[in-house]
């Protein structure tokens, strides 16, 4: 599913204009964009926590050419589902 057949679905579930459903989730990614880049965490109950994750620097292998190199320590995202989440897709 993309971007457009989600709003589609949340306008649906939650009976929201298009519009305005587009607009709750552009305000949505929004929050938790400059929450994590504030190094904070978003826990929602039920469903799932987000968090951002400190990689450590690595020696790695280049496939092309077998030689060996330094992968730098870099961030990511991670998403833990919560309990109601695994249930309903287990």
């Amino acid at each position: 599913m993309n971007k457009e057949g989600l709003v589609k679905a949340v306008s649906e579930k939650s009976d929201l204009s298009l519009k305005d459903a587009s607009r709750f989730l552009n305000g949505f990614m929004k929050v938790v964009s400059e929450t994590l880049a504030n190094g904070q965490e978003i826990s929602l109950v039920g469903f799932g926590a987000f968090s951002k994750v400190e990689r450590s620097a690595r020696a790695g292998r280049d496939f092309k050419t077998g030689e060996s190199i330094n992968v730098p320590a870099y961030r990511v995202v991670k998403f833990k589902p919560g309990k109601g989440l695994k249930d309903a897709v287990i």
